[in-house]
């Protein structure tokens, strides 16, 4: 990654006509490219597509981008795609925004197209402003100690600390009173 400030690149997917038919998408785009930080913007027809993730790595090379926003649709349909086009990219995969245009603005607004514009444009500035901000995150791992903490002695924590045990795990089981059983024991 580049030393300096962000290089910000804007993907705004049409998502067929799920988003292009209400959001002027090339107005998304005009304003998105003005945006302080941003190098380039681009609209695709699918940008999760080959040729979308395509056009997302050409442009990380050609612009030496090191933050993206999509503006798409639900980050949980295809925000892994789009990590992964960053790692591909050889980009922190968490140097990504993605603004979901789809179900906060075209399907909401369908129809009302300048509403669901104006408000895909404010999910954008609010992107790539998060955008600006982000650090690498590195993975790393940490060793785990296959043990278990039950709190409360009674037939539910005894049952708990039981399949634990016989699960292979280590196991703790704690309680206030003096005997364990709970409500049993009296």
């Amino acid at each position: 990654m580049r030393t300096g400030g962000a290089r910000i690149g804007v993907f705004i997917c049409h998502c067929g006509f799920n988003i292009a038919g209400v959001v002027d998408v090339e107005l998304l785009r005009e304003k998105a490219s003005k945006l302080p930080g941003v190098v380039v913007a681009e609209d695709y027809p699918y940008m999760c597509s080959e040729p979308g993730q395509k056009l997302i790595m050409e442009a990380i090379a050609e612009h030496g981008l090191n933050r993206v926003v999509v503006a798409a649709c639900s980050p949980s349909m295809h925000e892994e795609t789009f990590r992964g086009v960053l790692r591909a990219s050889g980009l922190n995969p968490y140097l990504l925004e993605v603004a979901n245009v789809r179900e906060q603005c075209s399907w909401p607004h369908a129809h009302e197209p300048e509403r669901a514009t104006e408000k895909a444009l404010k999910l954008v500035e609010m992107a790539v402003a998060k955008a600006r901000l982000l650090e690498p995150v590195e993975l790393r791992r940490v060793p785990i100690k296959r043990s278990a903490l039950v709190v409360g002695g009674g037939i539910a924590g005894i049952t708990a600390a039981l399949d634990l045990a016989e699960a292979g795990l280590e196991v703790y089981l704690v309680e206030r009173q003096p005997s364990i059983g709970g409500h049993m024991a009296m």
